[in-house]
């Protein structure tokens, strides 16, 4: 692609160059630490750029790629999106790693990566990040998994039905996808 910029991987951020129009074209992944019965817990995410819509997670017990692979899966599962869709996250191994690389491309996914220091091309997971701890998390206290767990998935599904984002013109990212197809 014209003007993208490669990572020590290889991996050029494709996502920046794209111009998004509707769902299924870009998606973003991350991961992040959360806390539940004194032991950490990881969730990692896969993000629909056009609505802001969550389409696929898993929370497991360590920071794998195995753990985003089955995020990615049950996006794959959830959405089925078209050959070409990128999928855009960090350089961190679980996203980096040949088994990710290689079920990426085996879906005809686009690999896309964050620019060497520069943590802001992946804003939009970011954000939901600490919208969901300021929201969700912060100040309260998960005994074990399955609490935190419970919690996730509720406030996943208020923010996919409810929760409503300026950047889309005030809809919720359900409503936003529904009006614009």
């Amino acid at each position: 692609m014209p003007g993208a910029i490669t990572c020590r991987l290889g991996i050029a951020n494709q996502a920046r160059q794209r111009e998004i129009t509707g769902p299924n074209q870009v998606w973003r992944g991350d991961i992040t630490y959360l806390k539940a019965g004194g032991a950490w817990r990881y969730l990692a995410v896969v993000m629909d750029q056009y609505s802001r819509r969550l389409v696929g997670y898993q929370l497991g017990v360590d920071r794998s790629i195995h753990l985003t692979a089955a995020a990615l899966r049950r996006a794959v599962l959830k959405r089925r999106p078209p050959r070409g869709l990128v999928f855009h996250s960090d350089r961190g191994s679980e996203y980096g790693g040949y088994l990710y690389r290689d079920r990426l491309a085996a879906r005809g996914i686009v690999q896309s990566m964050n620019r060497p220091k520069t943590m802001t091309d992946n804003a939009h997971v970011e954000s939901f990040f600490h919208t969901l701890k300021s929201e969700a998390i912060h100040g309260k206290t998960f005994n074990n998994a399955a609490e935190l767990d419970s919690a996730v998935r509720r406030y996943i599904e208020h923010c996919n039905r409810r929760r409503i984002h300026s950047s889309l013109g005030f809809r919720s990212p359900i409503d936003y996808e529904w009006e614009a197809a």
